[in-house]
């Protein structure tokens, strides 16, 4: 190569490098990571959904071919394979996955380990092929976040952004997963980051919008998930308390499901089983469950009853039976046994998730409440018919529609992203003001019968505050490292010094609060100012006193790397002016971080969004 070609080529180089520098224009860089991780996230979800769809397949075939007894022969052995990957490769991968990513976003920068995808993935193929009660939107969503993190660290993405790259990877899970971009921004956006700012945003959608452009390209396809077509029908004013009374039913049918599920795993942490045998253990209980079904189900309608429970697997087959108008015959006894079919199914699915997710089997409870919605509208629209009080072009199967959004709006109190993805999954727009009325009303029952949502109850549980707002969102975002300082006394202070060393260095220093050590320079506690203020009001003991009779041993320290949201959190419980930030590898005092510093920079922080 010649000097010329050789100068030509390392300018070109450099200017990349200066293009793709984080430094570098922050918000379009963000935005091109944004499209990179979205065209990644695609291809792992076109991967992972096929090789599902080709298990479930086979598992089915062999399940109506095998002896009934042998039911729950398939769940186990795939649940075991579950609990080797899951114990072996990455313990957080069990469950249905999207705590663990709001986890990760809230305590720990979203930072993700790449091996928690890969083995979310092989064990939720081996949890839902197999025939396990849950969904595949928390693998894939899981799949999406671990892309988004993995990619951003690898570029060196400042830390305050990771979170908004692990949003875009879950926006394009979902876009991906149900060929609906707009649901999957709203996922990301209403659930994970809770934050709707243009910064954050503008990612957000380019991620979604370039893995749903790629996935319809490698699959040649833009159909909807669930066709549904209901000629001639139209939303009446009649019909409106229907569906506000159908939005409260299915925000009891959310919260008897989520707390199914919480009282499930409480109960599954407390047995003494060996992690790898405890999926197995459900997947026991789930056969089982299925026998029993079986052996009391002869009717209903088509799909309904089969060699294989309806409430196997992801139900989808049994969610396109409801949306379908033609699956309601007339006649009062066959619509009293479709009524009374549909109330076990609602049951039966929910027990059978519980078992599956409880037992940290891996999966998500997307379709699982897709499945409770539907059964729930269809069972309500059929009672409707039956007394006469659905119009001439109606059907249970709008009722149905309407139920999948208000269950999984009541489950998730995300009444944006049921709305939106009911809509994209179906390109139903004449059930579109209904399913907007129930999620709604379902969304705010909900809210009154359980503070938390089923994906953030057990982070609460926890002891990780959830918050609510976009301002707490903004302090998850500024680091400690980042707030002004305050040095600390240019000498340490032992708890065996006199407390009038104290004295001597506030009069000097002007040190609001003093952090005392031991022996190797650890931090052990701190003097407030407020204690060495009640000591003065007697001034003669003050030679008498040593510092260790002031000393207080129960307050928190900080690090560089916590955020403000926890700092504030423990100056609101402990009720002092400031903290000891130290080392966290050596324990020692570093500085101090004062209340009125960290309030400057959430005032600064503020201005600049």
């Amino acid at each position: 190569m010649s000097e010329a070609a050789e100068t030509i080529q390392t300018r070109s180089r450099f200017r990349l490098r200066d293009v793709l520098r984080p430094s570098a224009k922050p918000e379009w860089y963000l935005t091109l990571i944004g499209a990179v991780i979205g065209l990644a996230t695609a291809l792992g979800a076109i991967a992972f959904d096929r090789s599902l769809h080709w298990v479930s397949e086979q598992t089915a075939h062999l399940q109506g071919e095998w002896p009934l007894w042998t039911l729950p022969a398939i769940p186990m052995i795939g649940a075991l394979i579950t609990g080797l990957l899951v114990y072996f490769g990455a313990r957080e991968a069990g469950g249905h996955g999207v705590p663990q990513v709001l986890d990760a976003l809230i305590r720990k920068g979203g930072h993700i380990p790449a091996r928690i995808g890969v083995v979310k993935v092989l064990a939720s193929i081996s949890t839902v092929g197999s025939g396990g009660s849950a969904g595949t939107e928390g693998p894939i969503i899981q799949i999406g976040s671990t892309a988004g993190s993995a990619i951003a660290r690898r570029l060196g993405i400042p830390r305050e952004h990771v979170g908004t790259m692990v949003g875009c990877g879950a926006a394009a899970g979902v876009a991906s997963i149900f060929n609906a971009p707009i649901a999957g921004v709203f996922f990301a956006l209403e659930i994970l980051l809770r934050d709707f700012s243009l910064k954050t945003f503008t990612p957000v959608v380019i991620a979604s919008v370039f893995s749903t452009g790629l996935t319809q390209v490698l699959l040649e396809g833009n159909d909807p998930i669930f066709a549904f077509e209901l000629t001639g029908y139209t939303f009446t004013l009649a019909e409106l308390p229907n569906y506000i009374v159908l939005g409260g039913v299915c925000a009891f049918v959310a919260y008897a499901f989520t707390e199914l599920l919480h009282f499930g795993e409480d109960v599954y942490e407390r047995v003494p089983i060996h992690p790898i045998l405890k999926p197995v253990t459900g997947a026991l209980l789930l056969g089982l469950l299925g026998i029993a079904y079986l052996g009391t189900v002869d009717a209903g309608p088509e799909g309904l009853g089969s060699s294989v429970p309806a409430f196997f697997g992801n139900g989808y087959e049994t969610i396109r039976e409801l949306l379908a108008p033609g699956s309601y015959a007339a006649g009062a006894s066959v619509l009293a046994t479709t009524i009374g079919l549909l109330v076990l199914l609602v049951g039966c699915k929910a027990v059978a998730t519980t078992f599956t997710l409880a037992s940290k089997g891996s999966g998500g409870v997307f379709a699982p409440s897709l499945f409770l919605g539907a059964c729930t509208g269809a069972a309500f629209g059929s009672a409707l018919e039956a007394i006469g009080l659905i119009p001439e072009q109606g059907s249970p199967a709008s009722y149905a529609l309407v139920g999948m959004a208000a269950v999984v709006a009541g489950a998730t109190f995300a009444p944006l992203t049921a709305i939106l993805l009911l809509f994209e999954m179906t390109r139903e727009p004449l059930v579109l003001a209904p399913i907007m009325l129930a999620a709604i009303v379902a969304t705010y029952t909900a809210r009154r019968l359980m503070p938390d949502s089923i994906y953030t109850s057990k982070l609460r549980r926890a002891g990780i505050l959830i918050g609510t707002g976009r301002d707490l969102t903004l302090l998850r975002r500024i680091y400690v490292a980042s707030v002004s300082r305050t040095p600390l006394p240019p000498e340490p202070i032992y708890a065996s010094d006199p407390l009038s060393k104290l004295v001597t260095l506030h009069a000097v220093h002007s040190v609001p609060d003093f952090p005392v050590v031991d022996a190797e320079g650890r931090a052990m506690g701190m003097v407030t100012g407020g204690d060495m203020r009640t000591a003065l009001i007697d001034r003669e003991a003050i030679p008498l006193l040593l510092v260790a009779e002031l000393l207080r041993g129960d307050l928190p320290t900080v690090t560089a790397e916590d955020t403000l949201d926890i700092v504030l959190d423990q100056f609101a419980r402990h009720d002092i002016a400031s903290l000891c930030m130290v080392d966290p590898v050596t324990g020692r005092p570093v500085c101090l971080i004062t209340r009125r510093d960290v309030m400057a920079r959430y005032q600064r922080a503020l201005e600049e969004s």
